[in-house]
């Protein structure tokens, strides 16, 4: 059984930093297509950051700077370190797992939310 458990979330104020972290079970962090995902009030959901089972990483432009995606592999996790954060980063943020090869598997935690307010 595929699990995915983030943490990490909460409230922080704007220009600060929070850590997420997604712990895997079922599945090996670095043979996949580990993301994250969010989805704010009204919003759909969007990716924000990926990294391949290869080392590429890929960010959304509105967090290019500011957000770090890497994994431990160690650990089997994946964290997102999210630095001078903005209202706009507000939302309940996603972890997703996508398998390699032709026949694609897809995982998702159950969401972590974070919240940027003064």
């Amino acid at each position: 059984q595929v699990q995915l458990v983030e943490s990490g979330g909460g409230l922080v104020q704007p220009g600060g930093s929070l850590r997420l972290s997604c712990v895997a079970s079922g599945i090996i962090v670095s043979s996949y297509t580990m993301g994250w995902y969010r989805q704010g009030p009204g919003n759909q959901r969007e990716l924000v950051a990926d990294l391949t089972s290869t080392g590429n990483t890929h960010y959304v432009g509105s967090v290019k700077g500011r957000f770090t995606i890497s994994r431990d592999n160690a650990k089997n996790t994946v964290y997102l370190q999210m630095n001078e954060l903005k209202p706009e980063d507000t939302a309940v943020y996603y972890c997703n797992g996508k398998s390699p090869g032709p026949n694609v598997y897809e995982y998702w935690g159950q969401g972590t939310q974070v919240t940027v307010s003064s």
